[in-house]
């Protein structure tokens, strides 16, 4: 292993160390310890209480668990299990200027873009989101003091991208489009809306239904990860579900999450749709996948291996699928490093790039 890659990878477990003590609730400084100065730590234990006022949904229990999650994930034991396999092709590979144009849609989920790139010893070009402009920046700033020269190696597209080698992109199935036609000369990796589902068969047991309320209202079920359809078979009673999953009744309180449902049971209303409701979520019986915000789709099936043939022709619109025999409920938005959004291994992708410019 090269020295420079030992470096980046000690720096990113100390910024894992560092955020699991600041996603701890009423999270003190714990001293110098940590690596961090108290006025550093403060400041970004500041982001984390009051991004919501910029955008209402990184509410601060959401981003909280979004560094937990990062946490979990940055370790010395997880970070070398998903380098090994590319242990030889890090030796030898050049840097590269990666842009990264990051979605918003749940607090810092371009995160996993920027720490592979730069894990992989590129350089980001990094184009935030609108929604979330302040906690991958004050992550760069906490590394920075594990690993001093990461300065050079990330800078910010504000305008027109330029200059860079190759492309990783997220966003809606209509800026797909476009990212396709102006990025179609460089290595690009172009992700489009995903959405994942839950198949329910009748044997679960209360504690996994349970569970699936986590699936369905994390991040306000914002994320590509976030359960928006279960399949459910004939027959099958539907408050077993409602009941299981009361315990987050209080996300109704939240107004923004309160404004989608509230629109949504008066639009499917008067058009007379049958709706289930439960006061905090709308069931709707839909053949689609992306339900609205604050609603749930669902669908009965006969046959379990015709359900299984019918999610494998729609691969392209899932992004996970939950189940006994799938990711087990409650783990949707648990990802692991090598749980690759649309399933294409960003690592693999950034030790591969070509030496020279393509465009």
């Amino acid at each position: 292993m090269k020295p420079d890659l030992q470096q980046r990878m000690a720096a990113f477990v100390q910024l894992g160390k560092a955020f699991g003590l600041l996603s701890q609730d009423s999270a003190e400084w714990p001293g110098f310890d940590s690596g961090l100065t108290e006025a550093e730590f403060e400041g970004f234990k500041g982001i984390i209480e009051n991004h919501y006022l910029s955008n209402g949904w990184f509410t601060p229990q959401n981003v909280r668990n979004a560094i937990a999650a990062w946490a979990s994930e940055m370790t010395e034991e997880k970070i070398n299990a998903y380098i090994t396999p590319h242990i030889e092709a890090l030796s030898k590979q050049d840097n590269r200027t990666v842009a990264l144009i990051c979605a918003g849609n749940i607090p810092m989920v371009g995160w996993h873009d920027v720490f592979s790139t730069l894990l992989a010893g590129h350089k980001a070009l990094i184009k935030l989101s609108s929604d979330d402009q302040q906690l991958i920046p004050a992550a760069l700033i906490l590394l920075e003091k594990f690993w001093p020269e990461v300065v050079d190696q990330y800078s910010y597209a504000t305008g027109k991208l330029e200059n860079f080698d190759a492309v990783i992109a997220t966003g809606s199935n209509n800026t797909s489009r476009y990212f396709h036609y102006y990025f179609s000369s460089y290595p690009h990796i172009i992700r489009k809306n995903r959405n994942s589902v839950a198949i329910i068969t009748g044997n679960e047991s209360a504690e996994e239904l349970e569970a699936l309320g986590k699936d369905i209202f994390a991040y306000f079920g914002l994320g590509c990860r976030n359960v928006t359809k279960i399949y459910v078979p004939e027959g099958y009673d539907l408050d077993n579900i409602f009941k299981a999953i009361y315990p987050y009744h209080p996300i109704v309180n939240h107004n923004k999450y309160a404004n989608n449902y509230d629109y949504n049971k008066a639009v499917w209303l008067l058009n007379q749709d049958d709706l289930l409701d439960n006061g905090f979520i709308l069931f709707k019986k839909n053949s689609g996948i992306s339900s609205p915000t604050g609603s749930l789709y669902y669908e009965y099936y006969s046959n379990l291996q015709t359900l299984r043939e019918e999610l494998k022709s729609k691969e392209d619109q899932i992004q996970c699928i939950v189940s006994q025999e799938d990711i087990p409920f409650g783990g949707a938005q648990s990802p692991g490093l090598k749980d690759f959004a649309d399933g294409v291994d960003t690592l693999a992708f950034l030790v591969q790039l070509p030496a020279t410019k393509t465009a």
